[in-house]
């Protein structure tokens, strides 16, 4: 008989990512503190986060295995004169990412990173059709993926929250970006990154969702969690039906009033989530003043193992992540620009 792995020690098993092994977390991690979270905030640019994310990420791709230990000397020879010789902060410039990548992963790096035709996934590829080659499931050797975990409590005691809308530039400009899952990785933010398993498209994707915290300032901690796209509509009588269920856990309307809702991607979790048995609901519609999306959470109440971190620093991170803070820490701002 196999036995259930209690919540807090599959919680555990998250910390990291399915591109590291553990022994290689350090200077990964030391890696893009580089790229951008120990530069002075005037300094740091998110799009050079994504940047430092594509090499770790293309590295991983041409060894076909996990990143690990002895794979910091490959990156050392490729940055370290830069890194410890020219900056006297140790910190890395988009200039010496781009320089240390044709090193480290080939001299096209720089314009196949800015080619559509050559980067998706978070990949830069050789050709386009080196691109239309790879099969995302690879990542999913690696993966820590439970089974789904949507919300069973009663629905009196679930918890329901919406955040911020975030403005788009049209729904037609919106909603390819949004339904090309190997795009996702291009709305990375400083708090966290969604990248596809699957092949195909956004229904019944499966996602990683590499989440950072910040104990202290500076120190970046990476865990992650998993979700698969369980829902996704785009008729508006459909929408409305799960609207008005949200607007009665919300105790207040999900949208404002006039607007004509267009797309709602219901993402539901895997066990090991973060935030426990959860949906998280993504609305795009249009009003009177433009195009905008924002996301509308459900959960079960939070075991003591989840329930800590989410009041000391979680729930913040939450808020500021789906939109309620700085642009550079929220995925949906980072569509916006993408799109």
């Amino acid at each position: 008989m196999r036995l259930p792995i209690p919540q807090a020690v599959r919680f555990a098993r998250m910390a990291g990512s399915s591109l590291a092994r553990p022994d290689a977390a350090g200077w990964v991690t030391d890696f893009l503190n580089a790229a951008y979270y120990a530069r002075p905030e005037a300094e740091r640019d998110v799009a050079d986060l994504r940047l430092a994310y594509g090499v770790v990420t293309t590295r991983w791709h041409q060894l076909g295995r996990r990143l690990r230990l002895p794979d910091a000397l490959a990156f050392h020879r490729a940055y370290g004169v830069d890194r410890f010789l020219r900056s006297p902060r140790l910190h890395l410039t988009r200039e010496q990412l781009l320089h240390g990548a044709a090193h480290l992963v080939g001299h096209d790096f720089a314009a196949a990173w800015a080619d559509p035709a050559r980067r998706g996934w978070g990949i830069a590829f050789h050709t386009p059709e080196e691109r239309a080659a790879y099969v995302p499931e690879q990542r999913l050797r690696d993966a820590a993926l439970g089974p789904l975990t949507p919300p069973t409590s009663p629905d009196e005691l679930r918890h329901w929250s919406t955040y911020r809308p975030v403005p788009l530039p049209s729904v037609a400009a919106t909603l390819p970006v949004l339904s090309d899952p190997s795009r996702w990785p291009d709305f990375g933010c400083a708090g966290g990154r969604f990248t596809p398993l699957r092949s195909g498209g956004l229904a019944g994707q499966t996602f990683e969702i590499e989440v950072v915290a910040h104990p202290a300032p500076r120190t970046p901690v990476f865990t992650r969690g998993y979700v698969t796209a369980t829902a996704l509509h785009e008729d508006r009588a459909a929408i409305g039906a799960v609207l008005d269920r949200a607007a009665a856990g919300l105790g207040e309307p999900a949208l404002p009033p006039g607007s004509e809702p267009r797309l709602l991607l219901e993402l539901t979790t895997h066990a090991g989530h973060f935030l426990g048995p959860a949906v998280s609901r993504l609305v795009v519609w249009e009003d009177e003043r433009g195009a905008f999306i924002r996301d509308i959470g459900e959960w079960d109440p939070l075991p003591a193992h989840l329930a800590v971190p989410f009041r000391l620093a979680g729930r913040e991170a939450q808020v500021a992540f789906w939109g309620g803070g700085a642009p550079q820490d929220s995925m949906l701002h980072q569509l916006a620009n993408a799109a």
